[in-house]
């Protein structure tokens, strides 16, 4: 996250790894997970803790608030993404291999997913209204997958085109897609996959019409080491 200092993303924390803690971790992890495929929404610590048959102050010691909560969720969901790393050289490949390993996890685990979009919301709301009483949940991990993603199309864009296109693809890769395309369209799992892609691909595409338009516009040194604007193409 070096090229991103001002991104604030909630640390998902270290579960222990073995003994009576690692299993208590589990059994309340999976207990949320359970919940938020019944009811919808994230529960509180507290009613995790009853669920599981744990005391309240056990369960918040592993899970201070409903944030660390869900970005340990979201974590399990998503661990083999959050992991990837391509050895292709080609951007577009790298694109199309990250969005075929996210969208079947997407499709298991939407409702976690969504309890994520949806608490992000509901923060956001009790904050402006001063009502916020536990650390915000904030995401951006897609950020880096991204750029690991992007990595071979950068030396073939100029900062602001190669930036723009970062931003673009973020608003394409994540639960959001699912939100309009299922909810206001009611498409299937496999046709929201497919757009998702093909948008990703279009902006792909217009990011490097955009470079290469940009760079024939460059100025190029003349025989006198002045700058000279390219040649326009032949009029038709």
């Amino acid at each position: 996250m070096a090229r991103y200092p001002s991104l604030r993303i909630t640390e998902t924390p270290r579960p222990p790894t073995r003994g009576v803690k690692a299993s208590t971790w589990r059994l309340l992890l999976e207990t949320g997970m359970r919940l938020i495929r019944e009811d919808g929404h994230v529960p509180s610590i507290a009613e995790v803790a009853v669920r599981a048959d744990v005391s309240r102050a056990t369960a918040y010691r592993y899970f201070p608030n409903r944030s660390i909560l869900i970005t340990a969720i979201v974590d399990a969901s998503l661990g083999p993404v959050r992991t990837y790393q391509s050895t292709s050289s080609d951007g577009r490949e790298r694109l199309h291999e990250l969005f075929a390993k996210t969208f079947p996890l997407f499709k298991e685990f939407e409702p976690q997913m969504r309890a994520a979009a949806q608490l992000s919301l509901e923060q956001w709301a009790l904050d402006r209204a001063g009502l916020l009483e536990e650390e915000p949940y904030r995401r951006g991990h897609r950020v880096r997958i991204l750029a690991h993603a992007m990595e071979p199309l950068v030396p073939e864009l100029p900062p602001a085109v190669r930036d723009r296109l970062h931003h673009a693809l973020s608003v394409v890769y994540g639960i959001e897609p699912y939100l309009v395309l299922k909810d206001i369209w009611g498409l299937p799992d496999r046709e929201v996959e497919r757009i998702a892609l093909w948008m990703a691909d279009a902006l792909v595409d217009a990011a490097l019409r955009e470079a290469h338009s940009h760079g024939a516009r460059k100025p190029v040194a003349g025989a006198n080491g002045r700058g000279r604007r390219a040649p326009r193409a032949a009029a038709r």
